[in-house]
């Protein structure tokens, strides 16, 4: 299939907008400390030569994964497109990770090298041992030199010996190459990655665009991190219609209005943490004074929120719902038109969403089933999981995505959310496999069986709850298993809420009868 983006790539669709748009600002990144860094697209693009080069000189070739372990900042965006140039895969990482979560992606995805910052080389030092597959440590976001690294400056300047100076690469590259492995949770199982291609990202570089309307002279402002598909897609959107993207290393509630405002921001992309701790500000008279025009959200909030907020800030929420595999979004309410919500908006230009049940016939309108989308593997939707068949078989299906989430469609084709992977928990934005959280507790020298689930939080969506029986005998706190979990767990993964309890609820078959502990904790919440 040959569509909108033939069969050009990222390296490509840099190079035509250098051409058009020269020395119009591209990229602004502002860090922790409010300092910042500009790139024009030709700017930009001279360094993601250079990075290319310095790639190619550490033996870095096609097909070959990087991981990328930083936090929003200029080497990520350039890294990503400097490993896009020679065809390789750039594998973003969580920098919430501890040991056992990087420890992983680095080993699964089979990297040949990793960039970081100084925050967190020791992690990466103390993990190269088990990952022999990693070759090579840079380190950017300082100036400092540090044993066993190469410093990002020195990346760009051909990182030694192997490119000739002033050579760029330029294997081919086709439209259907991986250009990212990105994990996302797994529900019954460690996180997969999600292989998407050149073709997915120009893809969501159209598909976001249009989302909200976008042109050369927008400035599209985020705080989301650049290891999400979100963020990626500002990005891109940005790149494709030559707007200017302004990256913000960190999100701050009572920094953000002001970054709206000093930034010139005409768009932006929130989720429902950010819209709750905005609403948690003291009201200011500088609420309204911006030049937001467009919004694009994800992740409902009550309507009495919702409406707060569009009434304080004057900014409607674009409400969208989108995951990794199928590379950002799949339905947006319209920017012209009835946005019905709590609707999750109408199929992208490109999508057709179909509600099917577990038999896998198409129901009709208003029934509740799962939501499948549309798609060619490798160009609408991803090409696969790296090294799980079964998954993509399970996942790919005749040519629908199988998502596993569920909803319903309204008479017009509106989509309605309704619930999520049932052991997906939704955090601040981030996706937390219940799975994973349960395998770490049963690690507990004292515990004999655990189950996660999601609990609803006034401010981040969903808080984390584990149920956790000891072996018998034993004593077992609920800190003893906070600490265990903070040891072994990114922070936002670690539970909230500790249950000890003499057992579980369990099912005809024996299995943990969660939708018991749901409906125990539902009701708990209703009465508080």
């Amino acid at each position: 299939m040959i569509d909108l983006v033939g069969e050009r790539s990222l390296r490509d669709l840099l190079e035509e907008r250098v051409a058009r748009y020269m020395d119009k600002q591209f990229l602004v990144c502002e860090d922790r400390h409010g300092d910042r860094t500009e790139y024009t697209f030709r700017g930009f693009a001279d360094a993601v030569r250079a990075a290319a080069r310095g790639f190619a000189a550490l033996g870095v070739g096609k097909g070959d994964a990087v991981v990328v372990h930083l936090a929003n900042c200029p080497e990520f965006v350039i890294s990503w497109f400097g490993l896009a140039s020679i065809g390789a895969v750039l594998v973003p990482s969580n920098t919430a990770h501890r040991s056992a979560e990087l420890g992983y992606v680095l080993n699964h995805s089979e990297a040949v090298g990793a960039i970081t910052s100084p925050e967190h080389l020791a992690l990466l030092r103390s993990l190269r041992p088990d990952a022999p597959s990693i070759k090579f440590l840079v380190l950017a976001r300082t100036a400092e030199p540090h044993a066993g690294t190469v410093p990002f400056g020195d990346l760009l300047a051909g990182a030694g010996a192997g490119a000739a100076a002033g050579e760029t690469p330029s294997p081919a590259v086709r439209s259907e190459d991986i250009a990212e492995m990105i994990f996302t949770s797994g529900t019954t199982s460690l996180p997969k990655a999600v292989l998407l291609t050149h073709a997915n990202q120009l893809r969501a570089g159209e598909r976001s665009a249009r989302t909200v309307g976008l042109d050369q002279s927008d400035r599209f402002l985020t705080a989301l991190p650049a290891f999400h598909v979100n963020a990626q897609g500002a990005i891109l959107a940005s790149l494709t219609v030559g707007a200017t993207c302004i990256l913000l290393e960190q999100y701050s509630a009572s920094k953000f209005r002001e970054q709206w405002k000093a930034h010139g921001a005409t768009t932006t992309s929130l989720v429902a943490m950010q819209v709750r701790t905005l609403l948690a500000q003291p009201p200011s008279s500088a609420d309204r004074d911006h030049g937001i025009r467009r919004n694009f959200y994800a992740i409902n909030v009550a309507d009495r929120e919702k409406d707060e907020f569009e009434r304080r800030f004057g900014i409607e929420l674009m409400n969208g719902y989108g995951l990794s595999e199928a590379m950002t979004g799949v339905t947006h309410a319209p920017v012209h038109g009835d946005r019905r919500w709590p609707s999750v908006g109408l199929p992208a230009f490109d999508r057709q969403v179909r509600i099917v049940g577990k038999d896998g016939d198409e129901l009709p309108p208003h029934q509740v089933g799962e939501i499948t989308v549309s798609g060619v593997p490798g160009r609408t939707l991803m090409k696969g999981y790296f090294k799980d068949p079964a998954a993509t078989a399970e996942a790919l299906r005749d040519g629908w995505l199988h998502t596993g989430d569920f909803g319903y469609l309204d008479e017009q084709g509106y989509l309605y959310f309704v619930d999520r992977r049932r052991d997906v928990i939704k955090r601040a934005g981030e996706n937390i496999s219940a799975s994973e959280i349960e395998i770490i507790i049963g690690d507990h020298p004292l515990v004999a069986e655990a189950a996660v689930i999601g609990i609803p939080d006034q401010v981040r969506d969903e808080a984390v709850k584990a149920y956790v029986v000891p072996k018998p005998g034993a004593e077992l706190a609920a800190e003893d298993v906070v600490a265990h979990c903070a040891e072994r767990l990114a922070g936002f993964k670690v539970p909230t809420v500790v249950d000890i309890r003499a057992q579980l609820p369990k099912t005809s078959v024996g299995k943990v009868h969660k939708a018991a502990l749901r409906a125990e904790a539902q009701s708990e919440t209703t009465e508080e």
